[in-house]
């Protein structure tokens, strides 16, 4: 095993893990962060998204040691008291069935608003056509983040 010192949510952490480990495992294992979920294990639904240097990625097939020196925000570091404009969207257009995947879509919206500020229901289609949802919430996952894109525009001015 190694010893790796990674960033993240904002802290400086230590960890040991074999090279490979994905980093999944090492935020859920390792650290205990349950927020960001396994789905496929092969970076194919989107629930292990996090953001690597404000990218999305998926953390089931990136490995821990490609981690190092690079800020990683998990569902935990959007905010602490679901307030970012996401997270308020979220809620208000009552986006979850089940769930599980929303940790993951979370993310990836995040990560679209923080390079788009008005995106178009293709803009958001494409950036969240990694993110699978069971339940079948697309409408409501694009409703939100256009609200949520509405929400950030307003704060800002």
């Amino acid at each position: 095993m190694a010893e790796y010192k990674l960033s993240i949510n904002g802290k400086s952490l230590t960890v040991e893990a074999e090279p490979a480990t994905p980093l999944l495992w090492v935020i859920r294992d390792t650290l205990g962060m349950m927020g960001t979920k396994f789905g496929c294990g092969m970076a194919q639904c989107g629930a292990c998204t996090v953001h690597l240097e404000g990218t999305a990625i998926r953390s089931c097939t990136f490995p821990v040691s490609a981690a190092v020196g690079k800020k990683i925000t998990t569902i935990e570091g959007i905010s602490e008291d679901n307030s970012h404009p996401v997270q308020r969207a979220w809620i208000e257009v009552q986006v979850p069935q089940c769930g599980y995947c929303q940790s993951g879509q979370i993310m990836s919206a995040v990560a679209l608003l923080s390079k788009n500020q008005k995106p178009t229901d293709q803009d958001i289609d494409l950036a969240m056509q990694g993110n699978l949802c069971r339940c079948g919430t697309y409408p409501r996952v694009r409703k939100a983040i256009h609200l949520a894109a509405n929400m950030m525009t307003h704060e800002i001015n």
